[in-house]
């Protein structure tokens, strides 16, 4: 699944790069569950459609090898092999429920008076583990949204309300298309209640506001990044199974002046297997919790997918036989806490203690606005891409 763990870092760095620029506040989303999305558009997609699908899928030295080739038996066997290593990921994902859930659902709810084919039902169901929805959209709006609704809440254990407000739908939409990511996980080591007090967080240079400060002294994979004055932490998940990575520059308003200066290739070299050192290291980290909505039309639009959601043009004659299907909603909704055990837990202030440095511990205080991101570390796959930068 080695093409899978560079596509989610391209593909989320891109894309984390664009909704950096929209919102000033935080930013959490899921590579992997939104490419899975685009990966069931790719299954029924064709023409100039897939096409564009496939360019944001694809590395652009694969891009160019299908161009060269531009042999339909190439593309056909690429694409296939794409639906394949999906197939695997989301089964290897459904396992990993000992220490932590992480749930991955994706769902496609369409205008039951349109004709779904067969085949496309049964590959979607094959490769993506999801299935498409009938709902009537053109007499039933509001209880297509209610259905809607209803489905997100049921996959997040109550996290996630009412993603489409009342009168979002109408009798005009065709298909949705939902993505919804769940993730609860425990620490490999714990963080200290008694040592968790309140501390300052810097937005920028002049304004703070309190949050709760976890406190913990250990040994975790670290990696100082001379060139951008920023460090990298790996803080490894129950078994190991999955890993949040924490970049944090040294400046408290540094993170925006090396956010576009980080390519993908930066980020695998940089938390690749070798490359990072286990040190002893004094960390802070703030007790968060984040929940983002985003309507992905407009950033995956700007990535190249202009015709995927431009109803003249989009051709999703393999999903079905009326030329006139196109999809004209993708939202994407998350959700992440983190405590002191790493998953949920009830709110609670406990006044801590400062422990005194020894000089040989690198200290990593996320007091200012840093990036981390979830990885899947058999895959390589970056499950959740975020910033954090206002309690």
């Amino acid at each position: 699944m080695e093409w899978l763990g560079d596509m989610t870092a391209h593909f989320g760095l891109d894309l984390f790069k664009l909704l950096n620029k929209e919102n000033n506040g935080n930013v959490f989303f899921s590579p992997a569950s939104i490419s899975t999305a685009i990966g069931m558009l790719l299954l029924g997609a064709r023409g100039a459609t897939a096409a564009q699908l496939r360019k944001v899928l694809f590395s652009e030295q694969d891009t160019e090898s299908l161009r060269v080739k531009a042999e339909e038996k190439e593309v056909i066997e690429k694409t296939e092999e794409i639906h394949h290593q999906f197939q695997m990921f989301l089964s290897e994902i459904s396992k990993l429920t000992n220490n932590h859930e992480l749930k991955i659902a994706n769902r496609l709810f369409g205008e039951k008076t349109y004709l779904f084919l067969q085949k496309y039902l049964d590959y979607v169901e094959k490769y993506y583990h999801a299935s498409l929805e009938p709902v009537d959209f053109v007499n039933a709006a509001d209880e297509s949204r209610k259905k809607i609704n209803s489905w997100v809440e049921s996959q997040t254990h109550e996290k996630i309300k009412d993603l489409f407000p009342n009168a979002s739908l109408n009798s005009s939409i065709k298909l949705v298309v939902v993505n919804v990511v769940y993730f609860k996980g425990q620490w490999d080591r714990e963080f200290k209640k008694e040592q968790t007090k309140e501390e300052e967080f810097w937005l920028d240079k002049n304004t703070s506001k309190p949050v709760l400060m976890m406190t913990q002294r250990h040994t975790f994979s670290f990696t100082f990044l001379k060139d951008l004055q920023a460090k990298i932490l790996g803080i490894p998940y129950k078994n190991n199974e999955l890993s949040m990575f924490v970049l944090l520059p040294n400046d408290v308003d540094g993170l925006e002046k090396i956010i576009d200066k980080i390519s993908p290739e930066d980020l695998k070299e940089w938390t690749g297997p070798g490359q990072m050192e286990e040190r002893r290291v004094d960390l802070r980290l703030p007790r968060f919790e984040v929940a983002d909505s985003y309507d992905l039309q407009a950033p995956l639009a700007a990535l190249g997918l202009e015709e995927a959601f431009s109803e003249p043009k989009a051709d999703y004659s393999g999903m079905s036989p009326h030329s006139t299907l196109s999809a004209r909603k993708f939202l994407h909704r998350s959700f992440v806490v983190v405590t002191e055990e790493g998953t949920e837990a009830t709110a609670a202030t406990s006044i801590g203690f400062r422990v005194t440095l020894e000089p040989d511990y690198e200290t990593v205080h996320c007091n200012h606005p840093f990036l981390f991101f979830v990885r899947h570390n058999e895959s390589n796959s970056i499950l959740f891409f975020g910033r954090f930068s206002s309690p």
